[in-house]
């Protein structure tokens, strides 16, 4: 049996026990937790955990007394940098969700824990694991392309009024959407092209569509133009657009922030250098619906051209030379387009000694420290070198 031990039991949390560790080990028990709701948290654990799980007010405590054999961090994203620390000093195995810190000082704090830790560590970058994003990885690895000279990565988003009237809005938390949501994308993209980014040059539009001046915590209840906002439950249930159909937190108020004291951005965009000396873009929009979701990469050299959509669940391959493109389809439904399972995969190898971990700390930490460099550049109009791991 696994003893598992949790902190912050949220939604991720949920779904990555009850959808991918409990099937991949039907044996796994939570058996300590670190969040202060625990009446809430109660009534989400599975069954079988109920009568073994405790809760704890801290980490170290929960690791002197509930004889951990793995943990997973998925609290606030504020946070995740606070509790890795502490988790650091263990050698237990270690689910860290992205992104690792949401700061300079946080991502250098966590390096530094790490520099002597021997707690292997597993980051929620399951874009990476992805099966097209590894098939994709062996075609450039066997000459598809030539040598890789120029990325395109995109990303519009139809779910992305999440960041607007949910728990993401809190700016403080989430630092904006380069650390919240590129992180995945300029990982993947460092990971297609086998080598890291370095400089960045970034935009991004605020406030030009969410956030504004209604009040904080308005909902769609209290509002008097349910009837006309394209916002409200009953329009997006008529126009099919999605998002939430509950009542649900103006996209449209102060409490969204603003440009001024921090507000996520409507769309933003980095154009990126890698140390081989290729370089490539990265655009995300969030306020696409319906089918107009796109997520992947175009990965182009002298000899070809390989393009991949997860949402449309297609690779393409063109030969530039040849007269001859091939297009392959890959399962759909899969969690996060089969990357959890392919990390869930990863962790219960580190657990049982079998295996190593694909997306190390250091991995974690390379992604930062480029999406902090885009937020950085976006905010003052100057390109910006990226720290590198290590340096």
């Amino acid at each position: 049996m696994v003893r598992l031990g949790v902190v912050g039991y949220g939604n991720r949390a949920t779904g990555l026990i009850k959808g991918c560790f409990k099937p991949a080990d039907p044996d796994l028990r939570v058996v300590g937790i670190v969040d202060p709701r625990e009446k809430i948290v109660r009534e989400r654990l599975e069954e079988s955990d109920r009568k073994d799980a405790r809760f704890y007010a801290t980490l170290d405590e929960m690791v002197r007394r509930s004889k951990l054999d793995a943990l997973l961090i998925a609290c606030r994203c504020n946070l995740h940098t606070p509790y890795a620390i502490r988790a650091a000093h263990y050698d237990i195995p270690l689910y860290l969700e992205k992104p690792v810190a949401v700061t300079m000082k946080q991502a250098t704090d966590l390096e530094k824990a790490f520099e002597k830790s021997r707690c292997p560590v597993v980051v929620s970058f399951p874009l990476r694991v992805s099966p097209l994003c590894e098939l994709t990885r062996r075609y450039i690895a066997d000459g598809a392309v030539g040598r890789p000279d120029h990325i395109l990565g995109v990303n519009y988003v139809p779910y992305g009024t999440v960041y607007w009237e949910e728990g993401y809005r809190d700016f403080p938390v989430t630092n904006g959407l380069f650390l919240q949501k590129a992180t995945h994308d300029l990982d993947y993209m460092m990971y297609l092209m086998d080598s890291p980014i370095v400089r960045v040059a970034a935009m991004a539009n605020y406030g030009r569509i969410f956030g504004g001046k209604k009040p904080a915590k308005l909902k769609c209840s209290a509002c008097g133009e349910q009837n006309t906002c394209l916002e409200s439950p009953q329009n997006r249930r008529r126009n099919q657009s999605g998002g939430s159909l509950e009542n649900h937190l103006c996209l449209f108020g102060k409490g969204c922030g603003s440009p001024k004291t921090g507000i996520n951005e409507d769309c933003s965009s980095a154009v990126v250098e890698f140390a081989s000396g290729a370089h490539g873009a990265y655009t995300q929009v969030f306020f696409s619906r319906r089918d107009s979701g796109t997520r992947g990469a175009t990965v182009s050299g002298y000899l070809g051209t390989i393009s991949f959509d997860w949402y449309k669940n297609f690779l393409k391959r063109v030969r530039h030379h040849d007269p001859f493109s091939d297009m392959i389809t890959a399962d759909a439904g899969m969690s996060h387009f089969g990357g959890d399972d392919g990390l869930t995969r990863d962790f219960f190898a580190i657990i049982r000694g079998t295996g190593k971990s694909r997306t190390s700390i250091q991995t974690g930490l390379r992604s930062v420290y480029s999406c902090l460099a885009a937020k950085e550049s976006a905010e003052t109009g100057r390109f910006v070198k990226v720290r590198q791991v290590g340096a």
